[in-house]
């Protein structure tokens, strides 16, 4: 009798641990495109309400900057601790908990009575989207092996494409219902984010790799503390304080100090949030530079797409929204074709080098246009933006994924997106405070060649704050001065996606697994038992 509870106990734990069937990864990487529909649906839908928040809220170009910077630096700080604790607990719990706090950072940021108050809740949402934009591609790699992921890397570029459309669009739509107002650019995913937890907790069922350890609580506060404190002076400085001043000095010591600190800790610990020893693979390592640098170009430069076409072109914001399809398409092709190439002939470093020429040449012809560039050369700029976008990505991901054992999946995949979203918040907040003094450069020297001081337009660094109540020739300036300064951000971009072409052309190519990690673990394990 005893015999027989334990052949059945022996073979339930099989089954359990038994790879997913094909059927049900797919109706799993539903439900995870769902989470990440609305995910993307939620960054993006405020991209165009953004320049309308901000002058209704009476904000400036500086906390313009911050309300971007605010979810790309929580989603940072954490990103890598989500990718660590899916190597350590249940995957499923995890993408449910961030999709939860992501939804919950949307409210708070709806009911905002300042900008203060937006910044703080976007950083919430930033929580949400750290472990969002890690765990979903990590549970994905964790379902299909490397050379079956290019497949799905056409679905996955079509809900973020689709996404990225559709925020825009719909953000556009309901800042200018009357009746509606910028508030429900974040209220309007929650009915999704609801549904998307439902489907993920039917149909995710992925083995929990559980495993005995510590959470190195002080590698994350220090890394946290580092990045944040760099960024904080990167967005300050030049601005808040002078470059060099005892504060400038202070806190870049203070950053260099506490990460150095993490470095430390993690070399120690028995199991770091980021594990160094990762670096040593080359394809990680040169992966790792590049995805900085895509971090850089990628947000820091598509960023302010939306607020040339608003404050410079004078485009609504649904017209706006309508304005970024030719990058998004370009993006959406690229991955698709791409996607399919690799899975079908197994090569991918012929794609991360066409990837990152075309953001190359696009940034760089983004790096021309001004306030009266013809609408039509923006558009094909921005398709082959979109197309260089599209393959450069996912493949870095891929390429890293491929080079790692099973065991550290989840730690490598959040590695690259942490150093991506690194170089996106630093990109911003560099970017952004370029832009903030060119402009503001700009308009004094616009203003006094028409003998108008600065304080009779409420100061050249005020222009969105007090724009609806410039006259108009005043407000012409400061529209023109964001058309002209606008190019600079792109041509700091083309430079940042120049240095991630060198690294790429270094990786070395590695043929594409064709067993996924789950299934590795499962012939291991069936391996050693037989032994």
């Amino acid at each position: 009798m005893s015999s027989s509870v334990s052949q059945t106990a022996a073979t339930s734990a099989a089954t359990a641990d038994s790879p997913m069937t094909h059927r049900q990864r797919i109706e799993a990487l539903v439900g995870l495109l769902l989470g990440m529909f609305v995910a993307f649906l939620s960054s993006t839908i405020v991209s165009n309400a953004l320049p309308v928040i901000i002058t209704d809220l009476h904000g400036t170009q500086d906390q313009y900057t911050w309300v971007v910077t605010a979810t790309l630096l929580t989603a940072t700080a954490t990103t890598p601790i989500w990718g660590k604790m899916s190597d350590l607990v249940s995957k499923k719990l995890l993408v449910q908990l961030s999709l939860t706090l992501f939804t919950v950072g949307s409210i708070l940021a709806g009911l905002s009575q300042s900008v203060g108050m937006l910044i703080g809740f976007r950083a919430i949402q930033g929580l949400g989207l750290g472990g969002l934009q890690a765990l979903v591609v990590i549970v994905i790699a964790s379902m299909f092996s490397p050379r079956e992921r290019g497949r799905y890397q056409g679905p996955i570029a079509a809900v973020m494409s689709i996404a990225t459309v559709a925020g825009p669009l719909i953000g556009g739509v309901i800042v200018d219902t009357s009746w509606l107002g910028w508030r429900w650019t974040f209220y309007v995913c929650v009915p999704l984010a609801v549904i998307a937890l439902a489907v993920i907790q039917r149909t995710l069922n992925l083995p929990v790799v559980r495993k005995d350890v510590t959470i190195d609580y002080a590698g994350a506060a220090l890394i946290a503390a580092g990045v944040s404190t760099l960024l904080i002076w990167v967005t300050l400085a030049g601005k808040s304080f002078d470059w060099a001043s005892g504060l400038s000095y202070g806190l870049v010591a203070l950053g260099i100090v506490l990460l150095v600190g993490a470095l430390i800790v993690e070399s120690r610990v028995p199991d770091p949030i980021i594990p160094l020893h990762l670096f040593r693979d080359r394809t990680t390592a040169l992966a790792t530079l590049a995805s900085i640098a895509v971090g850089v170009g990628l947000f820091g430069g598509a960023v302010f797409l939306g607020q040339y076409f608003q404050i410079a072109r004078g485009f609504s914001p649904t017209a706006a929204g309508l304005l970024t399809l030719p990058m998004v398409i370009g993006s959406m092709l690229s991955a698709t074709v791409s996607g399919n190439l690799i899975t079908r002939f197994g090569r991918w470093k012929i794609y991360l080098v066409s990837g990152a020429a075309l953001m190359t040449v696009g940034f760089g012809l983004l790096s021309t246009i001004d306030g009266h560039t013809d609408m039509v050369l923006v558009s094909g700029y921005l398709f082959v933006l979109g197309c260089g976008m599209g393959m450069s990505m996912q493949n870095l991901v891929l390429a890293v994924q491929n080079n790692v054992r099973p065991d550290d999946l989840g730690a490598a995949t959040a590695t690259v997106a942490f150093f991506r979203s690194l170089g996106g918040a630093a990109g911003v907040s560099v970017l952004g405070a370029v832009l903030s003094n060119h402009v503001a450069d700009l308009i004094a020297r616009a203003l006094d060649a028409i003998g108008v001081g600065a304080a009779q337009t409420g100061g050249t660094s005020a222009g969105l704050s007090n724009l609806n109540e410039l006259p108009g020739p005043i407000a012409d300036i400061v529209r023109g001065a964001y058309g002209d300064g606008t190019a600079r951000i792109f041509l700091i971009a083309a430079a940042m996606s120049a240095l991630s072409l060198i690294a790429i052309a270094f990786i070395r190519e590695v043929a594409l697994n064709t067993v996924s990690p789950d299934q590795q673990r499962w012939m291991e394990s069936q391996r050693d038992s037989a032994v």
